[in-house]
């Protein structure tokens, strides 16, 4: 289990305790930050109580701080700022397997933009898939990484690696000429975009046979620069 899946299931581990998951949802649907005291009382917990819980949902960054004073008063006599918690802005999202929808939404609404300024559809797609490869193919990462952290679950087979999870499965379910089309559909060219990036000299891409896990592999000698 790679360490970003690990942290995302930690996280909604945070939310299996029953009062922790009401107070998350009473910061979740107040219109601004609300304060310790509000938080208790709103969920009929002690203060000491939420402030346990709040502070966890904080450790594992669903909830963010601020300070504000409640009164509106400044200066001295104002009081102490008071420690407000609201909602943070990550996304959660866990599944098994991995899936990866939220990047394939990101490509087409990408090709989409392209095309209204004029791009060809296809010429769109391919260099949104190639602009996404391109984002996640960072410097600190090697192919196989990448791939571990995209869903692909990557595994050594000599010099290849095969790939045995889709990120795409849904959509590929649906519109399989879309995802796995030879070398123009979008899986193929995201993982050509990483594979060119990452991957060593001899490193390739080959379709494989429909069946359990992705349509591509990556072949060649050095598939880790």
């Amino acid at each position: 289990m790679d360490e970003a899946f690990g942290q995302r299931v930690a996280r909604v581990g945070a939310l299996a305790d029953p009062v922790r998951r009401a107070l998350y949802r009473f910061v979740a649907e107040a219109p601004g930050a609300v304060s310790r005291d509000q938080a208790a009382s709103g969920v009929d917990v002690p203060r000491h109580t939420a402030k346990f819980h709040l502070e966890r949902l904080v450790e594992e960054g669903l909830l963010v701080t601020e300070f504000r004073r409640l009164t509106g008063r400044t200066g001295p006599g104002a009081g102490r700022p008071a420690k407000l918690y609201r909602r943070s802005r990550r996304e959660l999202t866990v599944s098994l397997p991995s899936r990866r929808y939220d990047l394939a939404g990101q490509v087409l609404a990408d090709a989409v933009e392209r095309t209204l300024s004029g791009t060809p559809i296809a010429d769109a797609l391919v260099a949104a898939v190639d602009e996404a490869a391109g984002q996640v193919a960072t410097a600190d990462r090697d192919l196989a990484d990448a791939l571990g952290a995209m869903g692909y679950e990557p595994r050594a087979d000599g010099a290849a690696l095969v790939l045995g999870n889709c990120p795409f499965d849904r959509i590929a379910a649906d519109h399989r000429g879309l995802v796995c089309g030879s070398e123009d559909g979008l899986n193929r060219a995201f993982v050509d975009g990483l594979v060119r990036r990452l991957g060593g000299p001899g490193a390739t891409t080959e379709p494989v046979a429909p069946g359990p896990g992705c349509c591509v592999r990556v072949g060649g000698a050095a598939t880790h620069p």
